[in-house]
């Protein structure tokens, strides 16, 4: 229900911003500006102080938006009026004016970023599951249960780690530069010790749950209780109850939900089942119980399946920063989805990364949904996201795009003429084709993951 009105409001204000970031340059620099519209299609709204200021519009359908400026080169412009339009200004004025609009979805970032830390955000802290045994850090020698203290690219000074989600963000930025991670981590008996991940020995073409599964730092700790359970489910049939601790099945020590998960959806051997040997803590009581799941088939493989839900809420922490600290850690959070954004592009322009790795509006959109059903803090961080998405995207040197007009000046800069009409013409249409490409592939991206 929410996904629609979410997306489209997401979508509408950040074109919005966008569009109010030319339209406040183009008035700071003296350029008549005759229009200001959100969205394209007929006006839906119109309002005007005067005959001849511009003109604000809200248009039917709320996915785009435009400036339009005087400018001789759309229209004829009078005497006294030249000096207003558009392509009269200086090379300087004209950059910034395009610059203005990606520009301002950049500051809309860092001023969401800068709210969600001001407020404060719940987050999973930095106590680690389990680790896969062949991943690098089961090689690495994490058991579980470690707490992340500080962390950082091997080599330079680590920086503190104030919940789980800044554990995983360092491992994406590791894993895309090819750099080995080290981290601080204490146990139980809070004795502090570093180990290394080597991130470079990882093939980072696709920052997804396979990638986090390799590294075996995925999910923060969970305790292994047990949750609602089906009346017919084999949990129920076996005499578990709702709250109860795992405590080893088969001998194994079980310290973690997704731990107890695995060894649940693992019990197929052959196509046949088993039963195991579950010790339970019910209170104060130590049980042991018969559990034997039940084996469905998911997705073509043959899993366990025990009728329940397993694995508790992981601890959580609300982080939350200062006035200057949040304001200076939302520049930060924008500048490194910024750089890893660009980074994520090169990749896949070379060929080291998937093209899978775009996402389009029906991805938007379901994102937008789900950040919105999850709370205010979720949406504004969702909203963020997408703001630095589309002011990096506008600043790339297609032609169709702002950083094609601003590609345009340079070359005008620097040889101290404009770009010929024939090849501004050129470079229009292979930018609109190359445009074309890019959301063809978002959306066949958008069904594979939507369908599959």
């Amino acid at each position: 229900m929410l996904t629609l009105p979410a997306f489209l409001v997401a979508i509408a204000l950040l074109i919005a911003i966008h569009e109010y970031g030319h339209y406040r340059m183009a008035v700071a620099c003296g350029v008549k500006v005759l229009r200001f519209s959100i969205g394209f299609g007929k006006p839906l709204l119109r309002w005007q102080s005067t005959p001849t200021s511009t003109e604000f519009v809200l248009a039917l359908f709320p996915v785009g938006g435009f400036v339009k400026m005087l400018d001789e080169r759309e229209g004829p412009v009078a005497p006294e009026l030249k000096h207003m339009a558009f392509n009269t200004q200086s090379l300087r004025r004209r950059a910034a004016i395009v610059a203005a609009g990606p520009a301002a979805n950049l500051l809309l970032a860092v001023l969401l970023y800068a709210l969600v830390n001001w407020i404060g955000v719940l987050l999973p802290e930095a106590i680690l599951s389990p680790p896969p045994a062949a991943s690098l850090a089961a090689k690495a020698g994490l058991q579980g249960g470690e707490r992340v203290l500080r962390m950082g690219a091997v080599g330079a000074e680590p920086t503190e780690v104030g919940s789980f989600e800044d554990v995983r963000w360092a491992l994406t930025r590791g894993a895309m530069d090819g750099e080995d991670v080290s981290l601080v981590v204490a146990g139980a008996n809070n004795i502090e010790r570093e180990v290394q991940l080597s991130l470079s020995t990882l093939d980072s073409s696709q920052v997804d749950a396979e990638l986090f599964k390799s590294i075996g730092i995925a999910i923060p700790l969970t305790c292994p209780t047990m949750g609602e359970l089906q009346a017919d489910g084999a949990a129920a049939l076996a005499g578990l109850l709702e709250g109860d601790e795992v405590q080893s099945v088969d001998g194994q020590p079980i310290m973690d939900g997704q731990q107890l998960r695995s060894v649940i959806r693992n019990v197929a051997s052959q196509g046949q089942t088993k039963t195991q040997r579950w010790k339970v803590l019910r209170g104060t009581q130590l049980l042991e119980l018969s559990v034997t799941p039940k084996l469905v088939l998911d997705g073509g493989q043959t899993i366990g399946r025990i009728g329940g839900f397993v694995g508790s809420r992981p601890a959580m922490v609300t982080v939350s920063y200062g006035p200057l600290d949040g304001l200076w850690r939302g520049v930060s959070q924008t500048w490194d989805i910024s750089v890893l954004t660009l980074k994520m592009m090169g990749k896949m322009l070379v060929g080291q990364a998937s093209i899978k790795n775009i996402s389009g509006p029906l991805t938007i959109a379901d994102y937008a949904g789900k950040s919105a059903g999850m709370g205010v803090i979720q949406y504004l961080t969702f909203l963020a996201l997408v703001s630095v998405s589309l002011g990096v995207l506008n600043l790339l040197p297609l032609p169709v795009l702002d950083g094609g007009h601003l590609m345009y000046y340079l070359w005008e800069g620097a040889t101290g003429k404009p770009v010929s009409e024939r090849w501004m013409e050129r470079l229009q249409q292979g930018g609109i084709a190359l445009l074309i490409l890019m959301m063809s592939i978002a959306l066949f991206n958008d069904l594979s993951r939507l369908l599959g």
